[in-house]
């Protein structure tokens, strides 16, 4: 059973950074590609950012409205997965969550095998 928890959420100010974490316990963690999702309120959840498992070369993809600005990259050594999240802006505002999965292709189309409990982001000044 893999299990998965974010962190580094907060309130930042737009313009400023910050980087989250995905930590991942349990199963083949090299061998699980993982993805972050968004949900602001009133609005449906988004996948904005993945990589594939280190099976598959950390190949990563992202969501044109974030495109540019975040960047999701894996620990060396092993996990944690990050999220640097640059230049944040008040619509950026909205509970991270990351996902993990064997096929890409299922956390593309938002339908992981596993969900961490997700993480507060918000932008205002």
């Amino acid at each position: 059973q893999v299990q998965l928890v974010e962190s580094g959420g907060g309130l930042v100010k737009p313009g400023e950074s910050l980087r989250l974490s995905c930590a991942i316990s349990g199963g083949t963690r090299d061998y699980y590609a993982i993805g972050w999702f968004r949900q602001a309120p009133g609005k449906d959840r988004e996948g904005i950012a993945y990589i594939s498992s280190k099976a598959s070369f950390d190949t990563t993809r992202y969501s044109d409205s974030v495109k540019g600005r975040f960047i999701i990259s894996r620990d060396i050594s092993d996990y944690p997965v990050y999220l640097t999240m640059n230049t944040l802006k008040p619509e950026d505002t909205a509970v991270y969550y990351c996902a993990a999965s064997r096929l890409l292709a299922d956390l593309v189309q938002g339908i992981p095998d596993y969900w961490g409990p997700g993480t507060q982001v918000t932008v205002s000044s």
